[in-house]
């Protein structure tokens, strides 16, 4: 695969915005639809951009009606959108601060009050700053990254519980850094180690009811996250370090999610798959 120059660029708010990124994240699937969540009816968290964008492309081009839950970025999550239903499905948007416990219950509510089930839920969304001084790290940034991205988990999946049945799949987004480590990125290192954390005991938690839960932990991945993390001399060339030597785009990662969503994952349960380009890690 041809890996575009990325030039040096950032933004000045997390999360950051698709639409100003140079080059745009590849998000397209390469393969036609077989119909792996047919009649399916998914929530996409963070589905607005990024690898939730391509994840929600993907699930609809496999049949699914999705619902994308977003915090506020309102032109990318249209965008998305627009590409969910040109792939023939159906497509909610839900806009809200998934921290906050009320709004997850009423992006579920909305979900079944259109279209009476829910079969998959995908807990995506996230936020993440570089910690240039641990020591001196606020307080507020420590609770709005809690928030987001281990609060957000846990109280969409208290708000899905009561729908899913026998047969239905919860996957959560973790990290390399869940296993590596990133002396820069501490705060969102450690959430992303509560993702993983969470999915593993979640999948013995539900185990007898039937539901799988998994966990995918991406590497270096082009997606809103990086230029609005990192100053702009740190984004040129992002991800040249991994042995593969590029980084990885959106729709690379989302096969993973549909893997683990579909059937085809059936026997798949507390367990992270990493698209990672090639770094060698802890399962």
């Amino acid at each position: 695969m041809t890996d575009p120059k990325i030039p040096p660029q950032s933004q000045d708010s997390m999360p950051a915005d698709e639409f100003r990124m140079d080059p745009a994240p590849d998000y397209a699937p390469r393969h036609p639809g077989v119909g792996k969540l047919r009649d399916k009816v998914a929530i996409v968290c963070g589905g607005d951009s990024g690898i939730g964008r391509a994840i929600s492309v993907l699930f609809a081009r496999e049949g699914a009606r999705v619902a994308i839950a977003y915090l506020e970025e309102s032109r990318d999550a249209e965008e998305t959108k627009r590409l969910v239903e040109e792939e023939g499905a159906e497509c909610l948007l839900i806009e809200g601060d998934l921290g906050q416990k009320d709004r997850c219950e009423t992006a579920v509510a909305k979900v079944i009050d259109t279209w009476g089930k829910l079969d998959i839920l995908i807990n995506n969304g996230a936020q993440q700053w570089l910690d240039e001084d641990f020591a001196d790290l606020s307080e507020e940034r420590i609770d709005r990254m809690l928030a987001s991205n281990v609060k957000a988990y846990m109280f969409m999946t208290q708000a899905a519980l009561p729908h899913l049945k026998e047969g239905a799949a919860i996957v959560n987004t973790s990290s390399i850094n869940a296993f590596a480590g990133n002396a820069s990125l501490v705060t969102y290192s450690t959430t992303r180690g509560a993702s993983l954390a969470f999915s593993r005991s979640m999948a013995k938690n539900l185990m007898d009811r039937g539901i799988r839960v998994n966990a995918v932990a991406p590497g270096p991945i082009w997606t809103p996250f990086i230029p609005g993390t990192m100053p702009a001399e740190q984004v040129e060339d992002f991800g040249s370090g991994a042995p593969m030597g590029r980084a990885g785009q959106p729709w690379e990662v989302a096969t993973a999610f549909l893997f683990l969503a579909s059937s085809d994952g059936n026997y798949f349960t507390g367990q992270t798959l990493h698209p990672n380009g090639g770094m060698v890690v802890g399962a």
